[in-house]
């Protein structure tokens, strides 16, 4: 862990230096739970996602990291938002001082079984109730909070 900070609406946050586009899955089972991995990197609990490779499309960037870091197969069946806030910077150990970008898609599961890959610690459905409990990052309680409003449109933002 420690290899990754985010910093939120925080004016000691070091400046960008990088703007990645990148996505990510909010996956609800028919109990309403939503699948989430613990970070190796942060210890927080978020979405599965990644940043895109040249040659595939956002969507399939989503469906691959989802599969590569749950073990479960999805598919994109709508879009949350996107969420580009300037004021959301995450510093990895390397030097990377990165602006958000991500997309956060809709996905159900299609195939495939629950698996912990290297990027995380656990891998699992949680109820909002039991996230309200576990260490989440500001930025990933915003996108939940939105997906609980059931917004009839996209959060642009």
């Amino acid at each position: 862990m420690g290899s990754r900070h985010d910093y939120y609406r925080d004016p000691s946050a070091p400046k960008a230096n990088s703007l990645v586009p990148g996505g990510s899955a909010l996956v609800v089972d028919e109990r309403g739970a939503i699948l989430m991995q613990r970070r190796s990197d942060s210890g927080n609990w978020s979405f599965p996602g990644g940043i895109m490779d040249i040659g595939e499309t956002l969507e399939q960037c989503v469906v691959r990291e989802t599969k590569e870091e749950s073990g479960l197969d999805i598919e994109i069946t709508g879009l949350l938002g996107i969420y580009t806030d300037p004021e959301h910077i995450i510093e990895y150990g390397d030097g990377e001082i990165r602006q958000e970008f991500n997309v956060t898609f809709y996905g159900r599961v299609v195939g495939g079984r629950i698996e912990v890959s290297d990027e995380s610690t656990e891998v699992r459905f949680l109820t909002m109730d039991e996230l309200a409990e576990l260490p989440v990052h500001d930025t990933v309680r915003l996108r939940l909070r939105h997906h609980e409003e059931q917004r009839g449109t996209p959060y642009l933002g």
